[in-house]
Protein backbone atom coordinates (compact mmCIF):
# COMPACT_ATOMS: atom_id res chain seq x y z
CA UNK A 1 0.00 0.00 0.00
CA UNK A 2 1.24 3.45 -0.86
CA UNK A 3 2.34 5.60 2.07
CA UNK A 4 -0.38 8.18 1.45
CA UNK A 5 -3.06 5.48 1.56
CA UNK A 6 -1.77 4.32 4.93
CA UNK A 7 -1.78 7.88 6.27
CA UNK A 8 -5.27 8.57 4.91
CA UNK A 9 -6.63 5.43 6.54
CA UNK A 10 -4.93 6.48 9.77
CA UNK A 11 -6.68 9.86 9.61
CA UNK A 12 -10.03 8.12 9.14
CA UNK A 13 -9.26 5.92 12.14
CA UNK A 14 -8.22 8.99 14.19
CA UNK A 15 -4.70 7.72 14.82
CA UNK A 16 -2.48 10.47 16.19
CA UNK A 17 0.65 9.01 14.59
CA UNK A 18 -1.02 9.26 11.18
CA UNK A 19 -1.89 12.92 11.77
CA UNK A 20 1.68 13.68 12.82
CA UNK A 21 3.00 11.90 9.72
CA UNK A 22 0.54 13.73 7.47
CA UNK A 23 1.62 17.14 8.79
CA UNK A 24 5.29 16.26 8.27
CA UNK A 25 4.68 15.12 4.68
CA UNK A 26 2.78 18.32 3.90
CA UNK A 27 5.45 20.52 5.48
CA UNK A 28 8.19 18.72 3.55
CA UNK A 29 6.34 19.04 0.24
CA UNK A 30 6.33 15.26 -0.21
CA UNK A 31 4.91 13.68 -3.34
CA UNK A 32 2.34 12.02 -1.06
CA UNK A 33 1.08 15.34 0.32
CA UNK A 34 -1.39 16.14 -2.46
CA UNK A 35 -3.08 12.73 -2.22
CA UNK A 36 -3.44 13.17 1.54
CA UNK A 37 -4.82 16.71 1.24
CA UNK A 38 -7.24 15.67 -1.49
CA UNK A 39 -8.82 13.14 0.86
CA UNK A 40 -8.58 15.50 3.86
CA UNK A 41 -10.76 18.03 2.06
CA UNK A 42 -13.44 15.35 1.73
CA UNK A 43 -13.26 14.56 5.45
CA UNK A 44 -13.12 18.11 6.86
CA UNK A 45 -15.95 20.35 8.05
CA UNK A 46 -16.54 19.59 11.69
CA UNK A 47 -13.95 21.59 13.65
CA UNK A 48 -14.36 25.07 15.10
CA UNK A 49 -11.31 26.99 13.86
CA UNK A 50 -10.18 29.65 16.34
CA UNK A 51 -7.36 32.04 15.48
CA UNK A 52 -5.41 33.57 18.36
CA UNK A 53 -3.26 36.60 17.64
CA UNK A 54 -1.64 39.51 19.44
CA UNK A 55 1.65 41.23 20.09
CA UNK A 56 4.59 39.50 21.79
CA UNK A 57 4.40 39.51 25.57
CA UNK A 58 0.62 39.45 25.94
CA UNK A 59 0.61 35.82 27.09
CA UNK A 60 -0.88 34.08 24.05
CA UNK A 61 0.80 30.75 24.80
CA UNK A 62 -0.33 30.78 28.42
CA UNK A 63 -3.83 31.66 27.29
CA UNK A 64 -3.82 28.79 24.79
CA UNK A 65 -2.75 26.48 27.61
CA UNK A 66 -5.69 27.65 29.74
CA UNK A 67 -8.12 27.39 26.81
CA UNK A 68 -7.05 23.77 26.35
CA UNK A 69 -7.96 23.12 29.98
CA UNK A 70 -11.37 24.80 29.57
CA UNK A 71 -12.13 22.88 26.38
CA UNK A 72 -11.15 19.53 27.86
CA UNK A 73 -13.21 20.17 30.98
CA UNK A 74 -16.21 20.32 28.66
CA UNK A 75 -15.26 16.96 27.20
CA UNK A 76 -14.29 18.33 23.77
CA UNK A 77 -11.11 17.50 21.87
CA UNK A 78 -8.67 20.17 20.70
CA UNK A 79 -5.85 20.42 18.20
CA UNK A 80 -3.36 23.27 18.56
CA UNK A 81 -1.25 24.73 15.77
CA UNK A 82 1.39 27.17 17.03
CA UNK A 83 3.35 29.09 14.42
CA UNK A 84 6.82 29.78 15.74
CA UNK A 85 9.34 32.37 14.59
CA UNK A 86 12.08 30.58 12.71
CA UNK A 87 15.72 30.95 11.82
CA UNK A 88 16.33 32.93 8.61
CA UNK A 89 19.23 30.56 7.90
CA UNK A 90 17.96 27.05 8.65
CA UNK A 91 14.20 27.67 8.63
CA UNK A 92 13.85 25.75 11.88
CA UNK A 93 11.47 26.87 14.60
CA UNK A 94 13.11 28.55 17.56
CA UNK A 95 10.47 27.30 20.00
CA UNK A 96 8.93 23.85 20.16
CA UNK A 97 5.72 22.29 21.35
CA UNK A 98 7.18 21.00 24.60
CA UNK A 99 8.04 24.59 25.52
CA UNK A 100 4.78 26.15 24.37
CA UNK A 101 2.24 23.91 26.09
CA UNK A 102 2.69 22.82 29.66
CA UNK A 103 -0.54 20.94 30.42
CA UNK A 104 -2.21 17.76 29.17
CA UNK A 105 0.79 16.68 27.10
CA UNK A 106 -0.28 13.04 27.51
CA UNK A 107 -4.00 13.70 26.99
CA UNK A 108 -5.37 11.80 23.97
CA UNK A 109 -7.91 14.58 23.49
CA UNK A 110 -5.17 17.13 22.84
CA UNK A 111 -2.78 17.27 19.91
CA UNK A 112 -0.15 19.96 19.50
CA UNK A 113 1.98 20.86 16.49
CA UNK A 114 4.35 23.79 16.07
CA UNK A 115 5.12 25.11 12.60
CA UNK A 116 8.08 27.23 11.55
CA UNK A 117 7.08 30.51 9.92
CA UNK A 118 10.15 30.26 7.62
CA UNK A 119 9.94 33.93 6.72
CA UNK A 120 6.28 33.77 5.73
CA UNK A 121 4.55 37.08 6.49
CA UNK A 122 1.17 37.56 8.11
CA UNK A 123 1.91 35.69 11.32
CA UNK A 124 1.45 32.22 9.82
CA UNK A 125 3.53 29.68 7.91
CA UNK A 126 3.14 28.74 4.26
CA UNK A 127 1.51 25.43 5.24
CA UNK A 128 -0.84 26.67 7.94
CA UNK A 129 -3.97 26.34 5.80
CA UNK A 130 -3.13 22.78 4.80
CA UNK A 131 -2.34 21.77 8.38
CA UNK A 132 -5.66 23.25 9.54
CA UNK A 133 -7.34 21.06 6.91
CA UNK A 134 -5.59 17.98 8.29
CA UNK A 135 -6.62 18.80 11.86
CA UNK A 136 -10.20 19.39 10.72
CA UNK A 137 -10.23 16.10 8.82
CA UNK A 138 -9.00 14.33 11.96
CA UNK A 139 -12.17 15.53 13.67
CA UNK A 140 -11.09 17.76 16.55
CA UNK A 141 -13.94 19.70 18.12
CA UNK A 142 -11.72 22.80 18.29
CA UNK A 143 -8.62 23.79 16.37
CA UNK A 144 -6.65 26.64 17.96
CA UNK A 145 -4.18 28.46 15.71
CA UNK A 146 -1.69 30.66 17.56
CA UNK A 147 0.12 33.12 15.30
CA UNK A 148 3.76 34.18 15.59
CA UNK A 149 3.04 37.40 17.44
CA UNK A 150 4.74 40.06 15.33
CA UNK A 151 2.11 42.76 15.73
CA UNK A 152 1.00 44.64 12.65
CA UNK A 153 1.34 41.84 10.07
CA UNK A 154 -0.86 39.43 12.03
CA UNK A 155 -3.93 39.65 9.83
CA UNK A 156 -3.70 36.51 7.68
CA UNK A 157 -5.29 34.44 10.42
CA UNK A 158 -8.68 36.05 9.69
CA UNK A 159 -8.60 34.34 6.29
CA UNK A 160 -8.50 30.86 7.81
CA UNK A 161 -10.27 31.09 11.17
CA UNK A 162 -13.99 31.01 11.89
CA UNK A 163 -13.44 33.23 14.93
CA UNK A 164 -10.43 35.46 15.64
CA UNK A 165 -9.39 36.15 19.22
CA UNK A 166 -7.17 39.21 19.66
CA UNK A 167 -5.14 39.16 22.87
CA UNK A 168 -3.82 42.32 24.51
CA UNK A 169 -2.24 43.13 27.87
CA UNK A 170 -2.04 46.24 30.06
CA UNK A 171 0.99 48.47 29.80
CA UNK A 172 2.18 47.34 26.35
CA UNK A 173 0.67 50.13 24.29
CA UNK A 174 -1.69 47.73 22.54
CA UNK A 175 -4.36 50.40 22.17
CA UNK A 176 -1.99 52.28 19.86
CA UNK A 177 -1.08 49.09 18.00
CA UNK A 178 -4.75 48.36 17.47
CA UNK A 179 -5.26 51.74 15.80
CA UNK A 180 -2.17 51.37 13.60
CA UNK A 181 -2.65 47.76 12.57
CA UNK A 182 -6.37 47.67 12.02
CA UNK A 183 -6.64 44.94 14.63
CA UNK A 184 -10.13 46.12 15.50
CA UNK A 185 -11.31 44.98 12.07
CA UNK A 186 -10.07 41.41 12.40
CA UNK A 187 -11.07 40.65 15.99
CA UNK A 188 -14.31 38.81 16.76
CA UNK A 189 -13.51 38.56 20.48
CA UNK A 190 -10.99 40.67 22.40
CA UNK A 191 -9.12 39.51 25.47
CA UNK A 192 -7.26 41.76 27.89
CA UNK A 193 -4.96 39.22 29.50
CA UNK A 194 -2.88 39.74 32.65
CA UNK A 195 -5.87 41.64 33.98
CA UNK A 196 -4.46 41.60 37.51
CA UNK A 197 -2.03 44.30 36.42
CA UNK A 198 -2.64 48.02 36.95
CA UNK A 199 -4.45 49.81 34.11
CA UNK A 200 -6.32 46.69 32.99
CA UNK A 201 -9.68 48.41 33.51
CA UNK A 202 -8.42 51.47 31.65
CA UNK A 203 -7.37 49.35 28.68
CA UNK A 204 -10.74 47.60 28.63
CA UNK A 205 -12.46 51.00 28.65
CA UNK A 206 -10.25 52.20 25.77
CA UNK A 207 -11.05 49.11 23.74
CA UNK A 208 -14.76 49.41 24.40
CA UNK A 209 -14.68 53.06 23.37
CA UNK A 210 -12.82 52.27 20.15
CA UNK A 211 -15.22 49.47 19.29
CA UNK A 212 -18.10 51.82 20.00
CA UNK A 213 -16.98 54.12 17.18
CA UNK A 214 -18.27 51.57 14.67
CA UNK A 215 -22.05 51.80 14.56
CA UNK A 216 -22.42 49.13 11.85
CA UNK A 217 -21.39 46.01 13.75
CA UNK A 218 -23.41 42.93 12.88
CA UNK A 219 -21.56 41.35 15.78
CA UNK A 220 -20.24 43.69 18.45
CA UNK A 221 -16.96 42.07 19.61
CA UNK A 222 -16.97 41.51 23.38
CA UNK A 223 -13.98 42.38 25.56
CA UNK A 224 -13.10 39.79 28.21
CA UNK A 225 -10.60 40.16 31.04
CA UNK A 226 -8.46 37.11 31.87
CA UNK A 227 -5.54 36.10 34.04
CA UNK A 228 -4.51 33.09 31.97
CA UNK A 229 -1.73 32.01 34.33
CA UNK A 230 -4.43 31.39 36.95
CA UNK A 231 -7.20 30.32 34.60
CA UNK A 232 -9.33 33.31 35.63
CA UNK A 233 -11.85 34.46 33.05
CA UNK A 234 -10.90 31.74 30.55
CA UNK A 235 -14.17 29.73 30.71
CA UNK A 236 -16.05 33.00 30.15
CA UNK A 237 -13.76 33.76 27.21
CA UNK A 238 -14.53 30.38 25.66
CA UNK A 239 -18.24 31.09 26.13
CA UNK A 240 -17.89 34.32 24.13
CA UNK A 241 -16.04 32.50 21.36
CA UNK A 242 -18.85 29.94 21.20
CA UNK A 243 -21.40 32.76 21.15
CA UNK A 244 -19.68 34.21 18.10
CA UNK A 245 -19.68 30.84 16.34
CA UNK A 246 -23.38 30.52 17.11
CA UNK A 247 -23.97 33.98 15.66
CA UNK A 248 -22.21 32.97 12.44
CA UNK A 249 -24.32 29.83 12.10
CA UNK A 250 -27.61 31.61 12.76
CA UNK A 251 -26.86 34.30 10.19
CA UNK A 252 -25.51 31.89 7.55
CA UNK A 253 -22.21 33.77 7.83
CA UNK A 254 -20.13 30.69 8.61
CA UNK A 255 -20.29 29.64 4.95
CA UNK A 256 -18.75 32.99 3.99
CA UNK A 257 -15.83 32.40 6.36
CA UNK A 258 -15.32 28.87 5.07
CA UNK A 259 -15.34 30.19 1.51
CA UNK A 260 -12.77 32.81 2.52
CA UNK A 261 -10.50 30.07 3.85
CA UNK A 262 -10.81 28.20 0.55
CA UNK A 263 -9.78 31.35 -1.33
CA UNK A 264 -6.77 31.79 0.97
CA UNK A 265 -5.72 28.18 0.38
CA UNK A 266 -6.16 28.58 -3.38
CA UNK A 267 -4.07 31.77 -3.45
CA UNK A 268 -1.32 30.10 -1.41
CA UNK A 269 -1.16 27.21 -3.85
CA UNK A 270 -1.17 29.54 -6.84
CA UNK A 271 1.84 31.33 -5.38
CA UNK A 272 3.66 28.05 -4.90
CA UNK A 273 2.94 26.91 -8.44
CA UNK A 274 3.87 30.22 -10.08
CA UNK A 275 6.25 32.44 -8.12
CA UNK A 276 8.12 29.63 -6.41
CA UNK A 277 8.25 27.61 -9.65
CA UNK A 278 9.78 30.53 -11.53
CA UNK A 279 12.33 31.26 -8.81
CA UNK A 280 13.31 27.61 -8.48
CA UNK A 281 13.77 27.08 -12.21
CA UNK A 282 15.61 30.35 -12.80
CA UNK A 283 17.87 29.70 -9.83
CA UNK A 284 18.77 26.18 -10.99
CA UNK A 285 19.76 27.16 -14.53
CA UNK A 286 21.54 30.40 -13.60
CA UNK A 287 18.96 32.74 -15.11
CA UNK A 288 18.28 34.37 -11.77
CA UNK A 289 21.94 35.28 -11.26
CA UNK A 290 22.05 36.77 -14.75
CA UNK A 291 18.89 38.74 -14.06
CA UNK A 292 20.30 40.13 -10.82
CA UNK A 293 23.50 41.11 -12.60
CA UNK A 294 21.53 43.01 -15.25
CA UNK A 295 19.68 44.85 -12.50
CA UNK A 296 22.89 45.79 -10.71
CA UNK A 297 24.36 47.11 -13.97
CA UNK A 298 21.25 49.18 -14.68
CA UNK A 299 20.52 47.38 -17.96
CA UNK A 300 16.89 46.70 -17.12
CA UNK A 301 14.36 46.99 -14.30
CA UNK A 302 12.50 44.44 -12.12
CA UNK A 303 9.10 44.55 -13.87
CA UNK A 304 10.64 43.80 -17.27
CA UNK A 305 12.73 40.93 -15.91
CA UNK A 306 9.72 39.51 -14.11
CA UNK A 307 7.78 39.42 -17.39
CA UNK A 308 10.68 37.68 -19.11
CA UNK A 309 10.98 35.02 -16.42
CA UNK A 310 7.21 34.40 -16.39
CA UNK A 311 7.15 34.01 -20.17
CA UNK A 312 10.13 31.67 -20.07
CA UNK A 313 9.09 29.37 -17.24
CA UNK A 314 5.31 29.59 -17.20
CA UNK A 315 4.02 30.53 -20.63
CA UNK A 316 6.47 28.22 -22.40
CA UNK A 317 5.78 25.39 -19.97
CA UNK A 318 9.45 24.96 -19.01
Amino acid sequence: MYLHNQVIQGLRDRKRAALARAVTLVEDGSEHAQHILEEAYRLKGRSKIIGITGSPGVGKSTLVDSLIEAIRERGDSVGVIAVDPSSPFTGGAILGDRVRVRSRTTDDGVFFRSLASRGYLGGLSRNTGDVITLFDAFGFDYVLVETVGTGQSEVDIMRYAHSVLVVMAPGLGDDIQAIKAGILEIGDVFCVNKADRPDADRDVAVLEAMLGLNKDWQWRPPVVKTVASQGKGVPELLDKIDEHLGFLKQGNLLEERVSRSYLAALEANLRRQTVEHVLSKSRSDGSLDCALKQLSEGKTYPAALARQLVEKYLCSGV
